[in-house]
């Protein structure tokens, strides 16, 4: 029998990894074997990930919390899950889904039963990535309908701003010069002007 690892991840530095690192705990991994990444599943370019990487051979055992603590994207998963269990020869446990503990079940069947279980888990969990940004997208846009601005705040224009805006409307002065009784760069100056044009049909 080899060393008995875990792995732990969070998103982001802000997150709190205090429930993963309790359960492997509670299975008594020694501290110095639980490695932890704050960082995004998006890939496994992570460093602690790595590190764990070179230092499992095998025999060795990994215990994680969850599926989805490995990676999220689906294929991914997959491809790290088969390089861990073939390649390097070790075994997996997945605490919070007992029926992926490669422990169990060596024969043909355990094994076909196994990555038929990973390759569902691995899908919902790509899937559950998918809904969230799709909700986010969705509203995002809702918001927008809504008048809700984005972004840095916009600048409040000058108080001569309308009066100087018409008069380049008139073409009375150029656009370099009401950008430069206004205090504007020439971009800005257009910008808000096609702006103030484009609010002024709208009430048309």
């Amino acid at each position: 029998m080899g060393n008995v690892y875990g792995y732990v991840r969070v998103s982001t530095k802000e997150q709190k990894e205090d429930r993963q690192l309790l359960a492997l705990q509670q299975i008594r991994i020694p501290e110095k074997n639980i490695y932890v990444d704050k960082q995004s599943g998006k890939d496994f370019n992570r460093p602690m990930y790595r590190r764990l990487m070179r230092k499992l051979k095998q025999e060795d055992l990994l215990y994680v919390k969850s599926i989805d603590r490995l990676g999220r994207n689906y294929e991914e998963i997959l491809e790290q899950w088969r390089i861990l269990t073939k390649e390097k020869g070790i075994d997996i446990v997945v605490l919070d889904m007992p029926l992926l503990d490669t422990r169990r079940g060596k024969d043909l069947m355990g094994t076909f039963l196994s990555d038929i279980v990973l390759q569902i888990l691995s899908f919902v969990a790509e899937n559950e990535r998918k809904n969230i940004r799709e909700r986010q997208r969705e509203g995002i846009e809702a918001a927008k309908r809504r008048g809700v601005q984005f972004g840095r705040p916009r600048k409040p224009l000058p108080e001569n701003f309308e009066q100087i805006y018409l008069e380049w409307l008139s073409k009375s002065i150029s656009g370099e010069e009401a950008a430069r009784r206004c205090n504007l760069t020439a971009a800005t100056f257009y910008r808000r002007a096609n702006m103030r044009k484009g609010d002024f049909l709208q009430n048309v």
